[in-house]
């Protein structure tokens, strides 16, 4: 799914106008519906709804939708900070086919009990705002009603600069056809709260041919990507996958990234660990098999490089001398694409020269930190994709930034958002786990591109299956690997 600017979505408005043919205010009415079908199906008719109208279109759809959820039997009420003089047309038709019933209320007399429907602002937002509507969003995120945001939270600019804005904090983001870059960023995303994508059937013919880099992964896209199994498959049909991890008293990384990657569907997994570290890996999961270091940290390679289809490397590696000498012999004897991961980003970092012999078509997987020890530091999103996007084209490799919402990278630039994961996959051992998964698929038979999406979407899944069971807080890395399948 293309993940358009706040210019292309007004563009993407006009054209539907047009070409469908179909009215302005019919275009509103149709995405009025959608929302008001959704507060239907989410929100008992015993909840009280005060809708907070702006004066331009995103106002226009509150009040729609408060007139359609009258009609359904809800109690609405709406608050307006701007007089009629000032609204659009469609806001001002809306307003004028607002049932008399519908009580307007005085912004400092909101009921504790009421959900608070944002209709404020939508992708138009150029800058800093001013009153009346400082006001209005400072007293709305002092309350502590629940909030439900029409297309985007009021404030927030839809893609770049917000830092520092004044944005109304949402619980729920109905968002209009597609998501906006600035809800999958952290520099404001966390104001959106869970994100609903509702279409609205603009053109299908202009989203097709408006460029953008910026892509939002659906579980369509992950569907056509799925290799099946042949029936009459083997364990060589499925690729060997080889795991670099480990060092002492790091055998944790390497079991968990082990265990990611026997879900993975490759049919053979090694994992290259030193051999007084060997333990961990036999009890946990025996259907792995061993190659061992004889130091207590990585030093040299397993025998026949050649023979593995796919390889990981960096899980609890350690960065001693000999582990990057050990790493750099890695880099000159493979030709095939490789997972690189922790301490071999980390080393990566502090030798700049490797990187020229990371094989194309690489996947380095970094989280903040280490991606900024890679690009140097950054002063907001933008630059930090940008330098992202140069790092992806330089290494002809695929980067993926970790995070709420994971990008990945391309070599092309194109970017990619992923919809699944939570908060709760925010601990130790999480990365471990995507990084041999990761590795399995490559394996398996996936090309990079596919592998990354796929495995980032898959172990995001999984950490939403895993909260779902034990909870944000109690969840571990490890029950992440329970849920990883296809």
């Amino acid at each position: 799914m293309k993940i358009l600017t706040g210019t292309q979505i007004k563009e993407a408005d006009r054209f539907t106008i047009e070409h469908e043919p179909i009215l302005s205010v019919d275009l509103m009415e149709r995405a009025s519906n959608a929302i008001a079908e959704w507060i239907c199906n989410h929100i008992d008719k015993t909840s009280p709804l005060l809708f907070l109208v702006g004066k331009g279109n995103n106002g226009g759809d509150g009040l729609a939708v408060a007139r359609m959820l009258f009609h359904a039997g809800y109690d609405c009420a709406i608050y307006m900070p701007f007089g009629k003089e000032q609204m659009t047309d469609e806001c001002r038709t809306n307003l004028e086919r607002l049932p008399s019933y519908i009580k307007t209320i005085d912004i400092g007399s909101i009921n504790s009990e009421c959900i608070i429907i944002d209709a404020l602002l939508g992708t138009g937002v150029k800058g800093e705002l001013k009153e009346p509507l400082l006001s209005v969003i400072e007293t709305v995120n002092a309350l502590a009603n629940e909030v439900i945001s029409i297309d985007l939270p009021s404030g927030m600019i839809s893609e770049w600069g917000n830092a520092g804005q004044k944005i109304i904090k949402a619980d729920v983001t109905l968002t209009l056809e597609y998501p906006k870059l600035a809800m999958l960023l952290p520099e404001a995303g966390e104001y959106c709260g869970e994100i609903e994508i509702l279409p609205i059937g603009l053109s299908k013919e202009y989203i097709e041919n408006a460029p953008t880099l910026y892509h939002y992964v659906t579980k369509g896209y992950i569907s056509s990507i799925l290799l099946g199994r042949k029936k009459f498959g083997h364990k060589g049909t499925y690729g060997h996958a080889l795991l670099i991890c480990g060092s002492k008293g790091m055998a944790g990384a390497a079991t968990l990234a082990t265990g990611a990657a026997l879900r993975s569907g490759c049919g053979l997994v090694t994992t290259h660990i030193p051999h007084s570290e060997r333990l961990a890996i036999q009890a946990n999961y025996p259907s792995a098999m061993l190659s061992f270091d004889d130091e207590d940290y990585f030093s040299s390679l397993p025998k026949d490089i050649s023979r593995y289809s796919a390889i990981g490397i960096g899980c609890g590696l350690g960065q001693r001398h000999q582990t990057t000498e050990a790493f750099k012999d890695l880099l000159n004897a493979t030709y095939k694409p490789i997972v690189i991961d922790a301490d071999a980003l980390n080393i990566l970092a502090d030798n700049y020269k490797m990187r020229q012999h990371i094989p194309e078509n690489s996947i380095l997987t970094p989280h903040p930190g280490e991606l900024q020890r890679l690009v140097g530091e950054w002063h907001n999103e933008e630059e930090k994709i940008t330098l992202a996007r140069k790092l992806a084209a330089k290494l002809k490799s695929i980067i993926i930034v970790k995070g709420a919402h994971t990008m990945v990278c391309l070599p092309d630039g194109n970017c990619h958002f992923n919809p699944t994961g939570n908060s709760g996959m925010a601990k130790g051992g999480s990365g471990d786990v995507l990084a041999g998964y990761i590795t399995g698929l490559l394996a398996r038979g996936y090309n990079s591109t596919h592998a990354a999406i796929l495995g980032v979407y898959i172990h995001g899944m999984a950490g939403d299956k895993a909260a779902a069971k034990y909870g944000l807080e109690a969840m571990n890395s490890r029950d992440i690997i329970d849920f990883l399948h296809i």
